[in-house]
């Protein structure tokens, strides 16, 4: 078999008047991602590391936020378009891991859901996309609170 690994990260302020939505799921909070589509952290660092995986360039390339076809998109739908490319390839994902860093609200009681709704999308099984959550101890722009980070690496293998 053949394997590909790949790295994603992405970064989004938190402002008031947004909703935050990670891996898919509407998080209650008073603030939420700003950014051209819902600026879910999660799921665009997971778009970035399929593509990555197969040098097919990031997120910014594929899904420009200059283009209004964009605006406020759910970024579940980035994720389908994103993985549509990568099985066009021949490939599929074997397992996820990824890490979202933010020092508010605490996350973790909505991993499985969030784990769901990308297995939904991606034809594979919850048990195979971990999702943890860190803070940075109160240092940096995530540890003051005024942002949030993703981090996520995939496993791709050839289909077939």
């Amino acid at each position: 078999m053949s394997y590909r690994i790949g790295f994603g990260v992405d970064f989004h302020q938190l402002a008031a008047g947004r909703e935050l939505w990670l891996g898919g799921v509407h998080i209650p909070y008073e603030r939420g991602g700003l950014g051209h589509s819902d600026a879910d952290v999660l799921l665009h660092a997971i778009c970035d590391a399929l593509l990555g995986a197969l040098n097919l360039g990031d997120i910014g390339l594929h899904f420009p936020n200059t283009d209004p076809a964009y605006k406020d998109i759910d970024s579940k739908i980035l994720l389908e378009k994103t993985y549509a490319l990568v099985r066009g390839k021949g490939w599929r994902v074997v397992n996820i891991d990824s890490t979202v860093c933010l020092e508010a609200p605490k996350i973790m009681k909505y991993a499985g859901a969030m784990r769901e709704a990308m297995a939904q999308r991606l034809g594979i099984a919850a048990d195979d996309i971990s999702i943890k959550a860190t803070t940075t101890e109160q240092m940096g722009f995530v540890g003051r609170g005024e942002g949030l980070t993703a981090y996520a690496t995939v496993l791709l293998e050839k289909a077939g």
